[in-house]
């Protein structure tokens, strides 16, 4: 059966996105003349348990509303239940009881291509042919969007690349070879691979993993630039509380399978929350109005 005819038009005018921009400028208009209004849940979890080994849950009738809109951060001490929960929210696990909702509809009732135009997934470790250029591999991007068999995409697709491209400035190493990039480069080509799905939720398992500060800043900078230009909600998990504190607007922390606090970082995250998450007693310290773990 061909996609073709299911395809969905990318929200944008011309490569730059303009008319996505416009889009979501005028959400956040109506949603700031409805502040009573309850954030839209773009994804939940509903009676969610899985067992890796059919005996022990990890989760259990875990319950949980992605925010649309918001860049929310999964963290929690290892072993927490974190990496289950986001690998059975983009369908790489699936849950013994209960369902994944992506707006209403269970996921497990869509195929694969049909997810992948609707959530973007950037996993933590990622390999690609050494032979492979930059736009190449952004161009797999669009795979949701091709019929079986097909290998080349029409000017829709192009439009699609150049704008990922653009939006993580990729556009000069275009034509390098992946296998010659930096870590900071790949991340940043991993990511315009997604975008160039142009769908309008993004997962990133632990994408400053293996970074240098230099990096990890960068490519959080460009996280929070898709969220505030191109309202694209963003789930993602983290390590570094402070990170998390900074960039997200959703901090959910978890311990054994289960949300210990959840809402804004600066008001959830102090230093009796970050003792029943990871164990450890943490200063907290504020200065110039921004609060800040000591970690040393």
């Amino acid at each position: 059966m061909a996609y073709e005819n299911n395809r969905r038009t990318p929200r944008m005018k011309n490569v730059r996105g303009l008319e996505l921009v416009r889009t979501v400028r005028q959400e956040r208009h109506e949603d700031a003349g409805n502040g009573n209004r309850m954030p839209e849940a773009v994804m939940k979890t509903e009676g969610l348990t899985f067992s890796y080994d059919g005996t022990a849950n990890v989760l259990e009738n875990f319950n949980l509303g992605i925010q649309k809109g918001k860049i929310t951060v999964l963290m929690g001490a290892n072993g927490c239940g974190k990496s289950t929960l986001f690998n059975l929210m983009t369908r790489n696990l699936y849950p013994d009881e209960g369902t994944v909702l992506l707006r209403g509809r269970n996921a497990d009732d869509m195929n694969r291509k049909e997810f992948a135009r609707n959530v973007a997934i950037v996993h933590q470790n990622n390999t690609a042919p050494p032979d492979l250029t930059v736009e190449t591999l952004i161009g797999y991007g669009r795979t949701p969007y091709l019929a079986p068999f097909q290998t080349a995409g029409d000017m829709e697709d192009k439009k699609a690349v150049e704008w990922a491209m653009e939006v993580t400035h990729v556009d000069p190493i275009r034509n390098k070879y992946v296998s010659e990039l930096s870590g900071g480069q790949r991340q940043r080509v991993w990511i315009a691979m997604s975008l160039a799905q142009m769908t309008d939720v993004l997962f990133l398992d632990e994408p400053t993993t293996y970074l240098d500060i230099r990096y990890q800043i960068e490519i959080l900078k460009l996280v929070r630039r898709l969220n505030r230009e191109y309202g694209i909600t963003i789930v993602m998990v983290l390590h570094d509380i402070n990170q998390a504190m900074e960039y997200g607007d959703v901090f959910i922390g978890m311990k054994d399978g289960e949300i210990v606090t959840e809402g804004d970082p600066k008001e959830v995250v102090d230093a009796e929350v970050l003792y029943k998450l990871y164990g450890i007693r943490l200063p907290v310290a504020e200065t110039e109005g921004r609060r800040y773990v000591l970690t040393v």
